[in-house]
């Protein structure tokens, strides 16, 4: 089923027909945009002129002759040199959100993407037997809003966590196992608390070994060599360390109310026999060539300070593989494989300069075409209060689950003195929506912020009622079912004969944006930008509820209903906005 016509596609549909009736060689697009002058303003007339030798006031007013006023379009006038202000009926602006609410698909007037592919988004990236700190924080969080804006328009995404589960710390790691058997319990024996705890023992007491002992460190690097050529005792209790560091990754995961797929998991391991193919065919096509002993591409435009050319190092003279070899076997695979159209990478911003390597690269193997994409979604550092990254006192990085559970602690805490002045939340509640606050705060914190900035981590202003953070929007949302549940048998009602006060219709045409917006932010890869709209939408919800009464004092029958089916829209689109960035909306707060 198409979605419901928004206002911007009915108005550009009539300025279409006009612009075609006065230039019928033209074409006909009235670059519709909102305007704070009125409700909608069309730039496209000057262009038009431009290529018509015409002039544009003149032209336009030629094309404001033709428009058809009256169920749409109340007044339109023109402007400056020649743009075309527009301002909608009251009945359209009604009648199309009566629509959206009665639409069953549900969709509040997002479309469908004309032409959905496949995006293959890697995020969610930590590393095998290592704890996950505030810098994994971003690239889960920002990974799994973008998803799910993909998927809402229609898009097929698969999951990608190319964690770190190869190299030559296992072999430090596998050796120390086999000297001291039983150090690690059996992966379906512990929780996520115990396996981090295991797995760090283990660490340090491998690495004090490692740096101590000579012949430890000549017997891990043996292992290494093992691990690398598939010795089934080494494998087997690496397979241990990965099992383990599962466990870990999903408690936290789940404290951040994420789901991670066990199949989506493909680590660096994934791609170990595949890289010496990668290597031979870039070898053979000519785009990777020898130097110095090793396997490199060479960029022109990509130069060091001496200004040499900077080399992508595929394999190293010692014939071992890194990273490079690793990106370019998955590139291989998602789109060979997986069919891929989009590949969305979400990772540090540091990474910039490696992965535009690696994308030429691919390139000019003819594994990215015209048909398929590839980007960086390089995103900024969590930064603390001093401006420097984040931190603890003793100067050591945040582990991702106490920043976590800090952030749930002071939530519940706000909310618990909110509900006890008025009463209503049972203690499991308090328990529960404390929870969800304090994790949506934390998210909408870092979505609200453009991903390629670097953002400070505060988390008494992250867990305020006031001001852009997802406590405001979550509290909106609760406020507006509670109107809801007192309307006293009263519901929503369109009623398009009414006319609509101010702030009815800031709010409404703002509420008939959101399919737009929302397209224009999956295409950007912006979840900043729905975290705007949602903020503006609930302030001027707050406006409209300030000055237009909905159940106290009650107005007139057919007024409350109208306002009521703005009050339930956009509890919807808060609802339906804040889910898509992985935010969870209480009932009642």
């Amino acid at each position: 089923m198409a979605p419901v016509t928004s206002l911007s596609d009915s108005v550009n549909q009539q300025l279409s027909s006009a612009i075609s009736a006065t230039l019928p060689e033209a074409s006909a697009d009235p670059l519709l945009r909102r305007s704070d002058r009125a409700d909608f303003q069309a730039n496209g007339i000057l262009a038009l002129a431009k290529k018509a030798k015409a002039n544009p006031r003149e032209l336009a007013t030629q094309v404001v002759a033709k428009v058809e006023s009256g169920d749409v379009i109340k007044d339109i006038e023109v402007s400056g040199p020649g743009f075309l202000n527009v301002t909608i009926t009251d009945r359209a602006i009604t009648e199309t959100l009566a629509a959206r609410y009665a639409d069953e698909t549900g969709r509040l007037g997002v479309p469908y993407a004309p032409d959905p592919g496949v995006t293959v988004v890697d995020y969610a990236q930590p590393n095998v037997a290592k704890e996950m700190h505030v810098g994994h924080l971003r690239s889960a969080v920002i990974g799994d809003a973008l998803r799910a804006m993909l998927d809402f328009t229609g898009e097929k995404t698969i999951g990608r966590h190319h964690i770190g589960d190869w190299g030559t710390q296992f072999g430090m790691l596998i050796q120390y196992l086999v000297e001291n058997p039983g150090e690690l319990a059996p992966a379906a024996e512990v929780d996520g608390e115990q396996a981090m705890s295991n797995l760090n023992r283990v660490y340090k007491a491998s690495r004090v070994l490692f740096d101590a002992d000579e012949e430890f460190k000549e017997r891990a690097r043996k292992r290494v060599v093992a691990l690398q050529s598939g010795d089934k005792e080494t494998l087997e209790l690496w397979q241990q360390f990965v099992d383990e560091s599962k466990v870990y990754f999903y408690s936290v995961f789940e404290k951040l109310d994420m789901e991670i797929r066990d199949d989506e998991i493909v680590g660096e391991s994934a791609y170990n026999e595949g890289m010496p193919e990668t290597a031979r065919l870039l070898e053979e096509m000519g785009v990777a060539e020898r130097s110095e002993g090793a396997l490199v591409v060479f960029f022109d435009e990509i130069r060091g300070k001496d200004d040499q050319p900077v080399p992508l190092i595929v394999q190293k003279a010692d014939g071992g593989f890194g990273y490079a070899a690793s990106d370019l076997t998955a590139i291989r695979n998602r789109v060979v494989d997986l069919n891929a159209t989009s590949l969305l990478y979400v990772v540090d911003v540091r990474q910039s300069l490696h992965f535009k390597m690696v994308f030429e690269a691919a390139r000019r193997a003819g594994w990215l075409t015209d048909g398929v994409t590839a980007h960086n979604m390089g995103y900024g550092t969590v930064l603390g209060a001093d401006g420097k990254p984040f931190k603890t006192r003793e100067g050591e990085t945040v582990r991702l689950e106490d920043l976590l559970d800090e952030a749930v602690e002071r939530a519940t805490a706000v909310v618990r003195e909110k509900a006890e002045k008025v009463g209503r939340l049972t203690e499991e509640e308090i328990v529960e929506n404390g929870r969800y606050v304090g994790i949506g705060a934390v998210k909408y914190a870092d979505l609200s912020t453009s991903p390629n900035r670097d953002y400070k981590f505060d988390l008494d202003q992250m867990v305020s009622l006031n001001g852009d953070t997802s406590v405001y929007l979550q509290y909106a949302y609760a406020r507006i079912k509670s109107i809801l549940r007192k309307a006293e048998g009263a519901g929503p009602v369109a009623h398009p004969e009414l006319e609509l006060a101010p702030a009815e219709r800031a709010l409404a045409l703002h509420l008939d944006a959101f399919g737009e917006l929302l397209t224009e932010a999956t295409a950007e890869y912006a979840p900043h930008k729905l975290a705007a709209y949602l903020y503006q939408l609930a302030s001027l919800f707050t406006s409209f509820y300030d000055q237009c009464p909905v159940i106290k004092p009650r107005p007139a029958q057919e007024i409350a209903e109208n306002r009521l089916l703005l009050c339930d829209l956009t509890a919807r689109t808060l609802h339906q906005g804040m889910a898509l960035l992985g935010i969870r909306t209480p009932e009642k707060l």
